[in-house]
């Protein structure tokens, strides 16, 4: 019986490239000169401090327009609030790796709802959909993919006839 899984990651190597092309980017930029800015990565969160909390929402943007230079979907990104700490605010985007529990419930009831004939099934940080047509399988996929309630990038893998 054909299948995918349908799952939400973020490709790590690109992550750190996106991160050190937006330091190059710091070095660069004229409203950025004697500015102690720095963006720094661990695992899969990005720090961001700066001496004043406008340059944080500039080093936001530029971080945000880095991955998508990189092809990393920003929407996969969440932002902590600002921190101010002596003389330097600092933030943390953080970016989740797999599918949350009431994520994949509502991408199961999404695709019940839907009336195409697929059975989907949560197994870990992943969603199992499986059918008898391939047509439903890819109807189930742009379903997925045109939802905006979900607000999350999912990547489509495993395709078995």
């Amino acid at each position: 019986m054909p299948s995918f899984d349908i799952i939400s990651e973020v490709d790590t190597v690109e992550l750190k490239n996106a991160v050190d092309n937006s330091n190059r980017e710091l070095d660069t930029r004229f409203d950025f000169r004697n500015v102690e800015a720095t963006f720094s990565l661990n695992k899969e969160i990005v720090k961001m401090s700066a001496e004043a909390e406008f340059q944080l929402l500039q080093m936001r943007d530029i971080l945000r327009g880095n991955l998508a230079k990189r092809g990393v979907d920003a929407r996969a990104m969440e932002t902590k609030d600002m921190v101010h700490t002596g003389k330097t605010y600092s933030q943390e985007a953080i970016f989740k790796q797999g599918i949350d529990t009431p994520v994949a419930k509502q991408i199961v009831k999404m695709l019940k709802d839907s009336k195409i004939k697929v059975q989907a099934s949560i197994q870990g940080d992943k969603v199992r959909v499986t059918g008898k047509k391939r047509d439903d399988l890819q109807a189930a996929m742009a379903l997925v993919r045109s939802s905006e309630e979900l607000d999350k990038p999912f990547q489509f893998e495993n395709f078995r006839d």
